[in-house]
């Protein structure tokens, strides 16, 4: 039994939906298995703005800080995707969450379950038996780079920079993962053009010796893009830098039929951040219609990486495998074979999970 203290950090849009959902499953688990879960919620992104003027207030990250691990929702709001010019912005504070607390490795396992093989639009004798866990780096590159404009503003820069430093720590962390899996690592980079990149390949060079059980490749980023959706299987953990991981992560969720579908766990020097990788989705807002799963399954990650408790996590993804063999579905991972009796809502889906557990 243990007694561990949860930050909710719901944020924007559906984040309020699916992270209601996620806690909910954390609290069976606590039933189920003896243990103690206590909670505070904290503002960010564009809810925070509104609230205090700032993406991500001090109080929010104190609390980040003194939490034994954060589920996160989303953050996003569609007046500043329309406003280029807006000096304050949402996203502006998931950035500083993951510099404050030193979240450099983000984690997103692409792993189908074959309920939901049609599904997805690629053809499921490509997809069958697809397992990826991809390692993106996450507080370097362009996102953390100097950045402006100039010659009167019709001029934008974004500077890409990485330290060795930086490259070797997650090259680590995606090295000791592959071992325990297919001990096969993919290396993504565009050392042909890019100088950053041409660091990265030989970071990861320099560290390869070090896991000689560890079969390396290194592909360029748009091969790769190109490879996941024509081969899937061939990856096992995948490495690579914060924009191209942004990218490809996306691109992947087709592999598991959506974005409702995937979890991440951020993880570093720090309190571990656990969030699903969809956005906030304002256009099904308030309508009941998102899908919890990737918050369910990202707080099982969290019961694993942060607290060790691997039955528990163990159990939370058996009951999600039960509900989808069951036929339950919500709309996004719903076919043409899917009964409309069988499509559930946000809330509906959350409690046949519950059942199941």
């Amino acid at each position: 039994m243990a007694t561990k203290h949860i930050l909710i950090v719901p944020g924007d849009g559906i984040g309020q939906e699916v992270t209601a959902v996620g806690k909910k499953v954390l609290d069976r688990i606590a039933e189920k298995f003896g243990h103690t879960f206590t909670y505070d919620e904290a503002l960010i992104g564009h809810v925070a703005i509104e609230a205090t003027g700032n993406p991500l207030p001090d109080e929010s990250l104190e609390k980040m800080r003194n939490s034994d691990a954060v589920l996160f929702g989303a953050v996003g709001h569609p007046k500043y995707d329309n406003d280029p010019s807006a000096k304050v912005r949402p996203e502006q504070g998931l950035l500083k969450m993951r510099k404050e607390l030193g979240l450099y490795a983000n984690l997103r396992p692409i792993k189908l379950f074959d309920e939901l093989l049609d599904a997805s639009s690629i053809k499921p004798e490509i997809l069958k038996g697809a397992d990826i866990l991809f390692f993106r780096e996450l507080t370097g590159d362009i996102y953390f780079g100097e950045k402006g404009r100039k010659n009167n503003g019709d001029t934008a820069f974004d500077v890409a920079e990485y330290s060795r430093y930086e490259v070797e720590r997650i090259a680590r962390k995606a090295f000791e993962a592959a071992r325990t899996r297919r001990k096969k690592l993919c290396s993504v980079d565009k050392a042909n053009v890019l100088e950053t990149s041409r660091l990265w390949r030989e970071v990861i060079q320099q560290v390869a010796p070090e896991y000689p059980d560890v079969e390396v490749e290194h592909q360029f980023v748009d091969a790769t893009a190109m490879l996941l959706i024509k081969d899937p299987r061939r990856f096992d953990v995948v490495v690579t830098a914060n924009l191209f991981g942004d990218i490809l992560t996306d691109e992947a969720s087709q592999i598991a039929g959506s974005m409702g579908m995937l979890a991440s766990a951020s993880i570093g020097d720090g309190t571990g951040v656990y969030e699903p990788i969809h956005g906030s989705a304002h256009d099904i807002t308030g309508k009941g219609l998102a899908n919890p799963l990737a918050s369910i399954l990202s707080a099982a990650l969290l019961l694993d990486i942060s607290f060790g408790m691997k039955t528990e996590s163990e159990t939370v993804i058996n009951a999600v495998d039960k509900v989808l063999k069951e036929g339950f579905r919500t709309r996004d991972i719903a076919d043409t074979k899917t009964e409309s009796s069988m499509i559930l809502g946000t809330d509906a889906m959350g409690e046949a999970v519950l059942k199941f557990i």
